[in-house]
């Protein structure tokens, strides 16, 4: 009887009100504000501006080509060395950046006290010098004339070598300074993971006989398998773009355009030959090009990164 009087005088569910349902897109109002006028709307300008010529001052008139711009830059071998030179980059910076910080991470995992501590910083440093003033330094150390790394090849009774000027390892000597910039976060993003693994697991892989490889091998590259695939996805996706500070301001794209790559092209064509439509379809390229690679990075987390639990 209880129960059925409850029922009956039981109160209907109030709507939610107008205030509850706008709120949530009140505190997101900033953010979607920001994405739209400094992300979208600046895509959407540059898809457009990619369909006209347009040598960027005020008093032309852009001309309309249509698709002209994209198969002009298709065929242009300078943009096929571009695309070359970045698919070299982005291959070098993943040793740097995802291969030796996951052995400095796994290796440095039992330091303790002031070790710990020096290590970190130390390979941290790197990271907190502008990339403009790390060029700077680059440049004085590489200088084939009275630089200190070709001072010390001149001791070991050898040729000087020309790091930024000789066209077949210019690029190299690029890769190196971007991945000794990206060493240390690395490294410490990967220890930071390798620390929350279950000590439990490592005990237990012991306990049963296992070596230090294979509990490497068997739970904390597993288990590190997430960040691993995050690092490797960021390289790919912006490893060649990390390198354009390094490009501007030590070759130029040079010797004989051997480290050019697209966003310097990009850059080339938009404020050095000033020809807007050129460089907005480069960019568009692009990003078509690397929105494709994005979402098969992220199939392939989906499909191997190892979660603990």
């Amino acid at each position: 009887m209880v129960q059925t009087l409850d029922a009956t005088f039981a109160l209907p569910a109030r709507a939610p009100s107008r205030r509850v349902l706008w709120q949530p897109w009140v505190y997101l109002a900033p953010t979607l504000a920001t994405l739209v006028v400094w992300i979208y709307w600046p895509l959407i300008e540059a898809a457009y501006l990619s369909f006209f010529q347009w040598n960027m001052l005020p008093t032309a008139t852009p001309r309309y080509v249509g698709v002209e711009n994209y198969a002009n830059l298709l065929t242009l071998p300078e943009m096929g060395r571009a695309v070359r030179n970045t698919v070299l980059y982005i291959l070098g910076l993943l040793p740097l950046s995802v291969v030796l910080p996951t052995a400095i991470a796994i290796l440095t995992q039992d330091l303790s006290g002031p070790f710990r501590s020096l290590y970190r910083s130390l390979i941290f440093i790197p990271m907190i010098i502008a990339p403009i003033v790390a060029a700077v330094l680059w440049r004085w150390l590489l200088n084939e004339d009275h630089g200190l790394v070709n001072a010390g090849i001149e001791v070991l009774g050898l040729t000087p070598v020309g790091f930024l000027k000789d066209p077949s390892i210019a690029l190299w000597t690029l890769v190196w300074i971007t991945g000794w910039k990206l060493i240390g976060f690395a490294t410490l993003l990967l220890s930071a993971a390798n620390g929350t693994i279950d000590p439990g697991y490592v005990e237990a892989a012991r306990m049963d006989g296992a070596s230090r490889w294979q509990v490497i091998r068997d739970i904390r590259l597993p288990l590190l398998s997430p960040t691993i695939l995050l690092l490797t996805m960021m390289t790919i996706l912006f490893g060649a773009q990390w390198s354009f500070v390094y490009i501007n301001a030590l070759t130029g794209g040079g010797p004989l355009q051997s480290t050019t790559n697209v966003f310097y092209l990009m850059w080339d064509y938009g404020f050095q030959s000033y020809s807007a439509g050129w460089s907005a379809t480069a960019g568009m390229l692009t990003f078509a090009g690397f929105g494709v690679i994005a979402m098969l990075c992220l199939r392939l987390m989906k499909r191997f990164a190892v979660h603990e639990g």
